[in-house]
């Protein structure tokens, strides 16, 4: 955990959490969002593929460190997921909750393609490809409730 791979890999150590390490990730992705909420949409987008960028080589090396290609210590891939999901979303605490429990939804039951991607596509790519897959998918429902519902 001394190395700074880890310490981002972990998500700042919320990967270690002995409960629910993708959600304890998440919720540093909720953190994060936060930090993000208020930039226009392109800079939160390029932040957002650099973020993801990144997270291919930083859980590719945490994934041969821990011997575990896809440890659920290594949460990188759900707060880059979450932010996906949150793309577009104005910051109110509806939308953060909304948001936050379709990407967990998403990411949990992998539907099709995402359980496809995480089989086939190996290392950090794999890693990352399927939480960005979630993270679509989520925003997808995200936006549609927003603007059907009318949540904030």
């Amino acid at each position: 955990m001394g190395k700074p791979i880890m310490w981002l890999a972990t998500g700042f150590g919320a990967g270690l959490s002995p409960i629910a390490p993708g959600t304890a990730g998440s919720l540093v992705g909720v953190l994060v969002f936060l930090a993000m909420a208020g930039l226009p949409l392109l800079p939160y987008l390029l932040l957002v593929m650099v973020l993801a960028a990144i997270g291919v080589w930083v859980c590719d090396r945490a994934g041969r460190a821990l011997g575990v290609t896809d440890h659920p210590g290594i949460v990188w891939d759900e707060i880059v997921g979450l932010l996906i999901t949150m793309t577009a979303t104005p910051l109110s605490w509806q939308g953060v909750v909304l948001g936050f429990a379709l990407f967990r939804l998403f990411d949990i039951l992998k539907p099709w393609p995402v359980a496809s991607i995480d089989r086939r596509v190996p290392g950090g790519l794999g890693v990352m490809l399927d939480d960005v897959m979630a993270g679509i998918y989520a925003l997808a429902c995200l936006q549609i409730l927003r603007h059907t519902f009318a949540i904030p």
